[in-house]
């Protein structure tokens, strides 16, 4: 199949909270986009590939094409939980399209980000991104998932929140107003670790604008938290070689609101995002459709 036998592209940006298509014409022009639910692959892969082609029959129908010609599209999907070529064979094969390319959603966040440039990207969503791009080439660190990894994310934001106010419960931490708003958020402990029992990462997600709230207006716990997630991006900037100037890009849900918290060193290049993932996505997409068969 040829690049004229396509029919439209296909960009998906998929997290643990939600996913957001867009449909766009072969020269990357996005036409309609929708929102579906969430697409963590390795969390629950049938209930992502369902909220995914979801996303994507909206997204088609309000551009005004046919889902019928979902089969001569050219997709990228950037997905969280992405564990690498396995799993990406496994998705392609649930797909219709007519070819396929799967990412982790580190990639389609950093090119949504600062496009081709070179620069380090830290995007804090449910999740961890942090990453630098250097002629094309990303190297990545941390983010391999809620449960043993994306400090600074708004998972681990929503996490630690709950834990220090069960403290405060417990006598071993002073009450703040954030630990208060837990507090009547869940109808009291119980209820906290009832929800958490029960809860995936993008449902503690819900609770980090509390904490970035909370912690603008002084409030001791929400300050400590966004104290600790970015004393972990900058050990992880040092990591990746970042230098005073270099260009940083704070992105996601989360990110931007590190800045006032990291070192100026950090900080004295920062520049907006260029896009979205989901721009990522559809970029990517076009260099998908160009490929030779």
């Amino acid at each position: 199949m040829t690049h004229d036998d396509f029919s439209y592209l296909i960009g998906v940006d998929g997290g643990g909270t939600g996913c957001r298509v867009a449909v766009a014409s072969l020269d990357g022009r996005i036409l309609a986009e929708a929102k579906g639910g969430r697409a963590n692959v390795s969390t629950d892969c049938a209930e992502a590939i369902t909220n995914i082609m979801r996303a994507t029959h909206e997204a088609v129908q309000k551009a005004g094409l046919s889902v019928a010609d979902t089969d001569r599209a050219v997709a990228h999907l950037g997905l969280a939980g992405y564990t690498g070529p396995e799993i990406g064979r496994q998705i392609t094969a649930l797909l219709p399209f007519a070819r396929t390319v799967v990412s982790e959603d580190t990639n389609t966040t950093i090119v949504g980000a600062i496009e081709q440039e070179d620069g380090y990207v830290i995007a804090l969503g449910t999740g961890t991104i942090i990453a630098r791009q250097k002629a094309q080439q990303q190297t990545c660190i941390g983010g391999w998932c809620y449960q043993v990894s994306d400090q600074a994310s708004g998972a681990w934001l929503g996490h630690g929140a709950l834990e220090q106010t069960l403290l405060v419960v417990d006598g071993i931490v002073q009450a703040s107003p954030l630990s208060q708003r837990m507090l009547d958020k869940f109808g009291g402990a119980a209820g906290i670790v009832q929800f958490s029992l029960k809860a995936r990462p993008g449902d503690f997600a819900t609770l980090a604008p509390d904490v970035v709230e909370t912690a603008s207006a002084g409030d001791t716990i929400g300050t400590t938290l966004m104290v600790r997630g970015a004393e972990y991006l900058d050990s992880a900037l040092r990591a990746l070689d970042h230098g005073a100037g270099d260009i940083l890009c704070l992105s996601g849900g989360v990110g931007p609101h590190y800045a006032p918290y990291l070192p100026s060193e950090r900080t004295g290049n920062l520049a907006s995002a260029k896009g979205r993932a989901v721009d990522g996505a559809v970029a990517l997409a076009v260099r998908a459709a160009a490929q030779p068969r």
